[in-house]
């Protein structure tokens, strides 16, 4: 049995924190409720390639740290994050065979899933938040899809991250 050495966690490091500034950024109202996951989009991304070493613990903590970013209740993002995660790292090898178009419904629905969990938790704890906002992120995620995917996929071999 061969012993290979992880590489690029420094990477990986790095692409979520842009994810999270990305998450964070302050945009024009009108544009605020059409932004994509990006954490979840990244997250997607490193679970489909590295579920061996990305996976619900990891997910977990991106959802804390998007729940302190964001003022949210502590916890809501860390469980849909924790439960896409494990989606993903479930379905990867599915995942990996499907084109572009497949992938991005999947992301889609991946998405909603992710929006509903949130959506539960702020109902339960009294909040009103608006239902709608629910699909127009998550189609723009769907649509930039390709997008970090080529991009992450091309980071990913430069570095070798394994």
């Amino acid at each position: 049995m061969a012993i290979t050495q992880r590489q690029g966690g420094f990477i990986i490091i790095l692409s979520f924190i842009v994810a999270l500034m990305l998450s964070i950024v302050d945009l024009p109202t009108w544009a605020e409720e059409i932004r994509p996951q990006w954490v979840v989009l990244v997250l997607i991304y490193w679970s489909m390639a590295l579920p061996q070493r990305i996976s619900v613990g990891v997910g977990w903590v991106m959802g804390l740290l998007l729940d302190v970013t964001n003022s949210a209740i502590l916890g809501q993002n860390a469980l849909a994050l924790a439960f896409i995660a494990f989606l993903t790292a479930h379905l990867h090898q599915r995942l990996r065979v499907f084109p572009f178009w497949q992938q991005a419904i999947v992301i889609f629905v991946f998405c909603i899933i992710y929006n509903l969990i949130v959506l539960w938790i702020k109902g339960i704890s009294g909040s009103a938040p608006n239902v709608w906002l629910i699909i127009t992120p998550s189609f723009t995620s769907a649509l930039f899809w390709p997008l970090i995917f080529i991009f992450l996929r091309r980071v990913r071999r430069f570095y070798r991250v394994n």
